[in-house]
């Protein structure tokens, strides 16, 4: 990092958006928020963004909570506890606590930034980087900030490239040959097209940079209008892009990738299938996403935990795991596993088989359970004997089953098995 770019991440306030339920991810967000969900083994989806901010030098550091945020406290006070004031360092949380008025909470992801720009305003810093908090990816901000303050933007997006038949689900940019965004249109039906690529678009990521001062200005100005729905993506920056000094930062020109990546990587782990999918991806020879990058760590609250063991080594009784990502405390007991992603403290007895299968911290499996394809929440005992993946429509009356025949698992669904 160079001295412009490390001076620009130090005067910068990072401001993380970790409230939204995330309901896609159905009964996965029941009891917690979706930057709480764990993800790939021993993270939860909110250390990325955090992680970036740390790596790109930034030591300011706001995160604003509101669905179900105790699992997020609880993770943040643990695992990002390390900032030191006598350093310049913070990491303030920022629940959802009426503290504006009496009558609102979190009204939009505007909204929640106005509601603390007290806490800013305390820090001073020059610059303010608003992150979603519930991305899988890897990006130096430093050089998104690098590029705000030579281009004089009022404000700057990051962007990924998309197909654009699957534009619509985001806000989408049309932009000159500068970078220079000349529309932004949130979901539309007929997305616009790339700069010369027509089966492209630019998608927002949901990050933004801001001078502060005129960041202050602009929030205080949408709080007092009634047409106003407070929000980043419908409000704050379209009407920016109207007054003409809106810029596109692609991610392409700032993501973080090591030897072993070959192309940008930036998930969404919005929906069952997503996250079944970004996770299992991590099993191949070569992932996408390298999460064993010494150089850009994942930061994250890192149980004391025993090493994983496999114990057995019978005919049809043998601990063994292939193509799989295993965790600290986990025992595989005379069980077979092929293709999965065990957390932290997972349990799985003899004779069982397991493809395919995603299970969250301390899930015990019985004996003889078969399952493909799969889920497990947090803290789930599977029945000795179960089988999931084979017959879909038994799958579908049991568990919450996806398009593309992936199933959750939750303890209120196995509670409801002996009803």
């Amino acid at each position: 990092m160079s001295v412009s770019t490390h001076m620009l991440a130090r005067e910068t306030m990072a401001f993380v958006l970790a409230g939204g339920r995330g309901s896609r991810l159905k009964e996965l967000t029941d009891i917690r928020a979706k930057p709480a969900v764990y993800f790939g083994g021993k993270t939860r989806i909110i250390d990325f963004a955090l992680s970036n901010a740390v790596n790109s030098g930034i030591r300011r550091i706001g995160v604003a909570t509101q669905y179900k945020a105790h699992s997020l406290i609880r993770h943040l006070q643990r695992g990002w506890s390390f900032f030191r004031a006598e350093r310049n360092e913070s990491l303030d949380i920022l629940p959802a606590s009426q503290r504006v008025n009496e009558r609102d909470w979190y009204l939009g992801t505007a909204d929640a930034v106005t509601q603390n720009i007290d806490i800013i305003e305390g820090y001073a810093p020059k610059y303010v980087l608003i992150l979603a908090g519930d991305h899988i990816y890897k990006q130096d901000y430093s050089l998104l900030l690098k590029q705000h303050v030579e281009t004089g933007a009022e404000v700057t997006v990051g962007c990924i490239e998309v197909p654009r038949e699957e534009a619509s689900a985001f806000g989408v940019m049309a932009v000159d040959d500068s970078d220079r965004i000349l529309e932004f249109v949130e979901k539309p039906e007929n997305p616009p097209a790339m700069p010369g690529d027509d089966t492209r678009a630019l998608a927002s990521m949901g990050i933004y940079v801001f001078e502060t001062q005129l960041l202050i200005k602009i929030l205080r100005e949408d709080a007092f209008s009634d047409r106003s729905e407070h929000d980043f993506g419908k409000d704050i920056i379209p009407a920016l892009v109207a007054a003409g000094n809106a810029y596109a930062h692609p991610f392409s020109r700032s993501c973080v990738k090591s030897s072993q990546e070959q192309v940008p990587y930036w998930r969404d782990v919005g929906t069952i299938d997503a996250f079944w999918q970004a996770n299992i991806d991590l099993t191949d020879f070569q992932p996408e996403l390298d999460l064993y990058d010494q150089s850009w760590p994942i930061w994250t609250y890192s149980e004391l935990t025993p090493p994983a063991k496999f114990i057995h080594d019978e005919h049809d009784r043998r601990g063994m795991a292939v193509s799989s990502m295993v965790a600290g405390g986990c025992i595989i007991s005379g069980s077979q596993l092929n293709r999965c992603l065990l957390h932290t403290g997972v349990r799985a007895n003899s004779y069982s088989e397991l493809t395919g299968v995603v299970a969250l911290p301390n899930v015990h499996i019985g004996r003889g359970a078969r399952l493909t394809n799969v889920v497990i929440d947090r803290s789930v005992q599977i029945p000795e004997g179960l089988v999931v993946g084979d017959d879909a429509k038994l799958d579908t009356a049991r568990f919450r089953r996806s398009e593309n025949g992936i199933c959750l698992i939750t303890r209120s669904m196995i509670d409801a098995l002996d009803q």
